[in-house]
């Protein structure tokens, strides 16, 4: 008796082994929105990595809603992930996430975007006052001289601030020289098309006697709305424009000579980054990757920040088309030429 007992037992036992032996790491994906092109393809990628390297993914969009982001949260910590990936609707109420998945011993990478003021466990994003010194040093090369307007992003996004500390880092100087004017800056309430159109458009209006001579848009969101104000006063073509993600409609643009330069972030890089680093966190090893600290408000935070790119009308087939981030038959469908 004793001794089928015994070998009951010792079934269970490698049963539960064998079990956890086979068992997927299980990784959740909160996203703000799929309102901007690049968001499809970081979630698409992060999805296929974490699959090939064993894993399932679990994947919600907020709507740009942080309440019902929180409540996401929620429901992927119930439904068993083991690491939680997220893009923050808004830097600060994402605390609420990081404390409540710190609470169900779920540790949280914050994915582009930093999470501020909480115990934040990991960071994977682009060097974003690099990416603002790309773009104000590409404008003032062409145009060193003049009257510049920046649209600088979210108010409720870290990224804005970083890429206008970068900005000014290359702006500064020629303004205190004064050749250059900065005759607008100001935040957004998000990364959209309509509020760059809107602060574009309002600035014309109310400025008709003032030259812009160029704008730097946090995104390409916010540039093809100041391309769309700067039409209707039959100004395009006449102001340079920097952007940012590489969004096909921005190099479209950039094609027909409405946009100056966008900055291509790495999106392939940083999505399998942060996939294989959610899968080494569920089994209990740290990713050997975060090789910085980035300072949140509240802790100094590991993290990874990978290089982008310019991209201009001349190097467009040698940074997105060969990379594969545009297959070359979208732009040929809209009268790109070589």
């Amino acid at each position: 008796m004793k001794r089928n007992i015994l070998i009951l037992i010792t079934f269970l036992v490698g049963l539960l082994i064998f079990s956890a032996c086979q068992s997927k790491p299980h990784i959740g994906l909160l996203v703000d929105n799929l309102q901007q092109e690049r968001w499809k393809k970081d979630m698409a990628l992060f999805e296929e990595k974490v699959k090939e390297l064993g894993g399932t993914s679990e994947v919600r969009i907020a709507d740009s809603d942080p309440d019902k982001q929180l409540e996401q949260a929620k429901e992927l910590i119930e439904n068993g992930v083991e690491v939680l990936v997220v893009i923050p609707v808004n830097q600060t109420k994402a605390c609420d996430i990081v404390n409540y998945a710190h609470k169900n011993y779920v540790p949280v990478i914050s994915y582009d975007r930093l999470i501020k003021d909480c115990n934040l466990d990991y960071y994977v994003s682009t060097d974003n006052i690099a990416i603002g010194e790309m773009q104000a040093e590409y404008l003032t090369k062409i145009k060193p001289s003049g009257n510049y307007g920046i649209i600088g992003g979210s108010k409720v996004d870290n990224n804005a601030y970083l890429l206008n500390l970068g900005q000014l880092n290359i702006l500064q100087p020629l303004i205190e020289k004064g050749d250059i004017n900065i005759v607008f800056s100001q935040f957004t309430n998000s990364w959209s098309l309509h509020e760059g159109y809107e602060i574009i458009n309002e600035f014309i209006t109310k400025n008709a006697d003032i030259q812009l001579d160029a704008i730097i848009a946090g995104n390409d969101a916010l540039a093809a709305g100041a391309i769309s104000a700067l039409k209707e006063h039959n100004l395009d073509g006449d102001v340079l424009i920097a952007g940012q993600d590489a969004d096909i409609a921005a190099i479209r643009s950039i094609v027909a000579g409405d946009q100056t330069m966008t900055v291509y972030k790495p999106i392939e890089a940083m999505a399998y980054t942060a996939a294989d680093a959610a899968i080494k966190i569920s089994k209990g090893i740290a990713p050997s990757n975060m090789n910085i600290t980035v300072h949140n408000g509240k802790r100094l935070v590991p993290a990874i920040l990978l290089k982008a790119q310019i991209v201009h009308k001349q190097n467009i087939d040698l940074t997105v088309i060969s990379e594969g981030f545009i297959e070359e038959t979208e732009l040929e469908k809209n009268g790109k030429t070589k």
